[in-house]
């Protein structure tokens, strides 16, 4: 299913090219993918890590910009 913010646990393996939880974990490390773990320790990555846009363009909150002419 694609429609989930984060990547499903088979993305995350086929991703990752293995189905163990602590070799994910460390492919994600060594390769600078942000990740968090849920409380099972799985590694969770967000859809937009992948897709590579920033976080706050995914979740659709605006950008902080100054009215200050430069």
């Amino acid at each position: 299913m694609a429609d989930g913010i984060a990547l499903s646990k088979q993305e995350v393996a086929q991703l990752c090219r293995t189905p163990q939880k602590a070799r994910q974990v460390a492919f994600l490390s060594q390769n600078g993918i942000r990740h968090y773990l849920d409380g099972h320790g799985w590694p969770v990555v967000l859809r937009s890590t992948i897709d590579g846009l920033p976080a706050q363009e995914a979740a659709g909150t605006p950008t902080w910009k100054p009215n200050k002419a430069a």
